[in-house]
């Protein structure tokens, strides 16, 4: 991990996956919208990884956010 969005992106995509189980019921639709934002994750990684800082952060928390709506439903 050499730079700041690896760092951050994986420590939500691992997010991801302790809210999955801890805190949903585990379905496969709820599945696949935390993978929707999973991919958002990788996307932010590369983008930010770029240089473009400014659209990794909000793409970072388009997706925290996105899962947490998730989650929360």
């Amino acid at each position: 991990m050499a730079t700041v969005f690896d760092v951050v992106t994986v420590t939500s995509f691992v997010g991801l996956v302790i809210a999955f189980f801890q805190f949903s019921d585990r379905e496969i639709r709820t599945l696949m919208y935390l993978t929707l934002a999973g991919i958002v994750f990788a996307v932010a990684n590369q983008v930010g990884n770029a240089g473009y800082y400014i659209l990794a952060s909000i793409l970072v928390l388009a997706g925290i956010g996105f899962a947490a709506l998730v989650i929360k439903r």
